[in-house]
């Protein structure tokens, strides 16, 4: 094939692309959706063209037709891509300041992390000035059944979708007091759902803890924990209700801050 032909069938997949969006936004353009001419008188594009491109949209779940009118709107998977954009605003760069707060109030490094499939991902960190403190680098993935933000923010979930997450993953033995069944787990996310904040007892490295809480988006849905971690002669274990009522009680200011809300309240 020659490079004349490749670069003529790129072109023309970019404008195919370029069309399929354009048309796109203006389906959107309308409360109660387009007639198919209307659409490409619109588009100043052939009405096969258009009917083309939106049948190949309405396959993906993009554009919806009403059989009865013929009319075209906006479909569901158009609404949870433009709903990640609202998610995906910078609740990390919001949430900087109380994350530093936390730090002056409990001398300890600050993290964030968020839920990803199996996986925790840290997104953020403020270091406290400790010689021997956890550094956790940016993207750095953890176990979920291990680490607090992942309790924590497994214990945020309906407990039908934690066991299906549960079952894809390997509840791998870190240390002597990790969790090694499904139903210990489950029983401490219980635990956790009460007091509001979750605590690695050791769980990934012997001498150091670790406790957060979750934050909460305006759908009441977790999207982040925030964490506080440090070794356990200076994280005691008389002092971890304190901490994470504290922790807890900052998680829910950063909520506030990016307009969320926790329904759930407890008390302390």
């Amino acid at each position: 094939m020659s490079d004349n032909i490749i670069k003529s069938a790129v072109k023309g997949q970019v404008q195919s692309l370029s069309r399929a969006f354009a048309l796109l936004e203006a389906v959107a353009e309308s409360d109660t959706g387009f007639g198919l001419s209307q659409l490409a008188n619109r588009m100043g594009l052939a009405p096969s063209t258009v009917h083309r491109l939106l049948n190949a949209m309405r396959q993906m779940g993009y554009v919806e037709c009403d059989q009865n009118t013929g009319s075209w709107s906006v479909g569901l998977k158009a609404f949870n891509v433009g709903n990640a954009y609202l998610r995906k605003r910078d609740f990390a760069l919001q949430a900087r300041p109380f994350m530093k707060k936390l730090v002056a109030a409990l001398g300890e490094t600050v993290n964030m992390a968020i839920l990803d499939r199996t996986n925790v991902v840290f997104i953020a960190q403020v270091e406290c000035g400790e010689v021997m403190r956890i550094a956790v680098p940016i993207g750095t993935r953890g176990p979920l059944h291990a680490s607090a933000v992942g309790k924590v923010l497994l214990s945020a979930l309906p407990d039908e979708e934690i066991l299906e997450i549960l079952e894809n993953i390997t509840l791998a033995a870190l240390t002597e007091k990790t969790h090694m069944t499904i139903e210990s787990l489950m029983r401490e996310l219980d635990e956790v759902r009460k007091t509001g904040y979750a605590i690695d007892e050791q769980e990934q490295s012997m001498g150091m803890r670790c406790i957060a809480a979750a934050i909460y988006d305006e759908y009441n849905d977790a999207i982040a924990a925030i964490s506080i971690s440090g070794p356990t002669v200076r994280l005691a274990q008389k002092d971890i209700a304190r901490i994470g009522q504290n922790i807890r009680r900052m998680a829910d200011e950063i909520t506030r801050s990016i307009g969320g809300i926790r329904k759930k309240k407890i008390e302390d």
